[in-house]
């Protein structure tokens, strides 16, 4: 194990999870993956909170078509409420020589991509794109220190986990479960952190 969980210097490619007590409507219950975090502050999107939007509206509305019908009936999640007109990709990263360099994407290191360009999409649309990937409108962002700052006021839990099983919470696992199954990485029960927020 690389990263301790108490470690808040480099947090990217990690889970946040939302604390019971958060005020913020924004976040609260939310699952958030940790794609940046540095001295100048932090940025990550979140995954379990889909909107009613569909993935073959977005790909309509930039001239697109999906013609993955399981894939163009998939939501797109509401990502953070900063820059919530931009379409963010999460995605796994290529291996080997077939690495797709996208014209803006940002490679977790150990762990998945983010890119914000077309091209990723208009990969996915040719059928040669990434092949488990989320998006989202609007990401989550912190300033300086502010993450750290939150996480010490009991906010937000940060959960490290091997990469293989983050992308099968994000991809694979239904919306409702991904809170409840980050909880579980670190082997505690919803029920239990819950009795925890008793007052108001």
């Amino acid at each position: 194990m690389t990263q301790k969980t108490g470690d808040v210097q480099h947090l990217a490619n990690q889970f946040l999870i939302a604390m019971p007590g958060m005020v913020d409507e924004n976040f609260a219950g939310s699952v958030i993956y940790l794609c940046d975090h540095s001295s100048t502050g932090a940025m990550g999107l979140v995954i379990n909170k889909p909107t009613d939007v569909d993935l073959a509206t977005v790909f309509d509305k930039v001239d697109l078509k999906l013609e993955i019908q399981t894939k163009a009936i998939e939501p797109v999640y509401f990502g953070g409420p900063v820059q919530t007109d931009r379409g963010f990709i999460l995605h796994e990263q290529k291996q080997g020589e077939h690495t797709t360099h996208y014209n803006s994407s940002l490679r977790i290191p150990g762990g998945l991509a983010m890119t914000t360009s077309k091209d990723v999409l208009e990969e996915v649309a040719a059928g040669h794109g990434p092949s488990r990937f989320l998006m989202t409108l609007g990401y989550a962002g912190w300033s300086a220190g502010q993450l750290e700052d939150e996480i010490a006021r009991n906010g937000w839990l940060n959960v490290p986990a091997p990469t293989e099983e983050m992308a099968h919470i994000i991809f694979d696992t239904p919306d409702e479960y991904k809170y409840q199954n980050v909880l579980g990485l670190l082997g505690i029960d919803l029920g239990f952190l819950s009795s925890d927020a008793g007052h108001a």
